[in-house]
């Protein structure tokens, strides 16, 4: 297959198209998740019509970001996976930024950073990354592409897979979790989030009932309890 040359700089491209960062770093994150991207998987996590995936693809491919035969897998070239873990990273430290320096909600600070992630410069993102200490994850958990703790946390079980009565400390929740629309002010308002330590109460079909120390049980529906993931070890 062949694709056209790819003029226009990362800056430029996500100027005249800001959904390509959305577009680019999901193919990325499913690819990553499940070793491929599909169509109707990337429009159920953007929460669009099959039809408008269709259509951004074939911009994507015109300038050389991603490829995929017809009807078959979604891939990023080397081009298009550059520009996903540039935006990605730049995600992340936005979240940092607002979390932790501006002291933004936790629960919302995953939409605010996607707001912002076109607009920064790779000077400021440097910038950040250095002033934040060079964080190998964001607050959610999800770690920074290349980082040492990359490979731990994406295999770390999820907490469907906990034994009931075992004590865990919850590491992750998954990008794929973000994007459920009540996911994180659920663990805001239940105190889950990555570093805490949960008793596993109960597992069961419809979800996990765990304890955070100081607080009453909660029961995580299952859609939500596959999205948290926890070290064994801790």
């Amino acid at each position: 297959m062949f694709y056209f040359i790819r003029m226009s700089s990362d800056a430029e491209i996500l100027k005249t198209f800001p959904a390509a960062a959305e577009y680019l770093t999901n193919i990325h994150l499913i690819c990553r998740d499940y070793g491929y991207a599909a169509n109707h998987r990337l429009a159920e996590w953007l929460g669009v019509s099959t039809s408008a995936v269709t259509q951004a693809l074939g911009r994507l491919k015109k300038i050389g970001l991603v490829s995929q035969e017809r009807y078959e897998h979604v891939f990023l070239t080397d081009a298009g996976r550059a520009l996903a873990l540039k935006v990605l990273k730049r995600h992340y430290l936005l979240e940092h930024l607002l979390v932790k320096t501006l002291d933004f909600p936790w629960d919302s600070s995953d939409l605010e950073a996607k707001v912002l992630q076109n607009q920064i410069s790779d000077a400021l993102a440097d910038h950040l990354d250095k002033v934040l200490g060079y964080p190998q994850t964001c607050p959610h958990g999800n770690p920074l592409p290349g980082t040492e703790v990359e490979a731990r946390l994406l295999a770390a079980p999820r907490l469907t897979e906990a034994t009931a009565g075992s004590s865990v400390v919850i590491v992750r929740i998954t990008e794929e979790g973000e994007g459920l629309p009540t996911m994180l002010p659920f663990c805001q308002s239940a105190g889950i989030r990555p570093g805490v330590r949960v008793k596993v109460d109960e597992v069961g079909p419809e979800g996990v009932t765990v304890t955070v120390q100081g607080r009453p049980p909660v029961k995580v529906a299952a859609p939500m309890a596959r999205h948290l993931c926890f070290d064994p070890t801790l």
